[in-house]
């Protein structure tokens, strides 16, 4: 269910460039009618994109319906930690399985989304690309990404299991990362980045899974909530480093950082397989009592 909740986000992930390159050609455009002029410039991909956010807010307060069951969390509210305390637990007590999944999607995701920050002058700087043209890019990684989480995720999980998925997916993403600097033209970059959304599908949905197994049902809000809390402080803290990278050491290093980050946190997955699957397990262990009374 979080493939297929993915997909749809990195469908956006494709379309969403696109748009915004008809956006900037739209805005270059003399939109009034007879002598006078309208042009919206640079504003208009904001533009869209602030009329896509209120047609998202209207369709969210239509059809979405809470649903945590009040009554059932009444008893479980009252021991459930505070916000500040979760935050607090996840630092303290890094060891646990739930702050390692959270530690991991946050590192990762920094590691990954903040190198990315500088990707459009990466990629004019070495290939060339424009803002005419960038939305191709983006459209194949959220093409890959939408087919990966579609048609392959469902099964990879269930021939490695999510621990090990989600190692892979880590492997995947950090060849990708390195591997754009290292390409010489646009057919090396091109095999290159296709090994991205394929580690970004195979990575988070699997750690995200496996944190929802981790914690108690009563604490998974709280709980995903920390992983998106985090993710975000990374999401700031990573571009900033990065870009100064970028600036102070070539315009390669940061992918050459952003991939030994990635291979760095397989290490905090280490034995984290026990939580892979448990209803799989359970259903053997009932088989198996159940052949053993007969």
């Amino acid at each position: 269910a979080l493939g297929w909740l993915s997909a749809t986000t990195n469908l956006g992930v494709a379309l969403g460039p696109v748009l915004g390159s008809v956006a900037i050609s739209l805005g270059r455009r003399d939109l009034m009618p007879g002598p006078g002029t309208l042009n919206l410039g640079r504003a208009m991909p904001g533009i869209i994109a602030a009329a896509l956010c209120l047609l998202n807010i209207f369709f969210a307060a239509r059809y979405l319906t809470e649903s945590r069951e009040p009554l059932a969390d009444q008893h479980a509210a009252s021991k459930r930690p505070t916000s500040r305390q979760a935050i607090w637990r996840v630092m303290s007590r890094s060891s646990e399985p739930s702050s390692r999944l959270i530690w991991i999607y946050a590192i990762a995701i920094g590691a990954y989304q903040g190198s990315f920050s500088v990707l459009a002058l990466f990629l004019n700087a070495r290939f060339q690309v424009t803002e005419q043209t960038i939305g191709y890019f983006f459209m194949y990684i959220g093409s890959i990404s939408v087919f990966t989480r579609v048609l392959l995720l469902g099964r990879a999980v269930d021939w490695l299991g999510e621990a090990n998925l989600s190692r892979l997916g880590l492997v995947l993403l950090a060849a990708g990362v390195v591997g754009m600097p290292l390409s010489g033209n646009l057919g090396m970059l091109a095999l290159a980045v296709a090994l991205i959304p394929l580690g970004t599908a195979f990575t988070f949905p699997c750690v995200t899974a496996l944190l929802s197994r981790v914690i108690a049902p009563a604490e998974r809000g709280l709980y995903m909530g920390m992983q998106q809390t985090y993710g975000g402080v990374a999401r700031i803290a990573a571009p900033l480093f990065f870009g100064w990278s970028f600036d102070s050491l070539g315009v390669s290093s940061p992918y050459y950082f952003s991939s030994a980050i990635l291979l760095a946190t397989i290490f905090l997955g280490f034995g984290l397989d026990q939580y892979a699957r448990p209803e799989l397990a359970a259903a053997q262990a009932g088989g198996a009592e159940k052949g053993n009374r007969n």
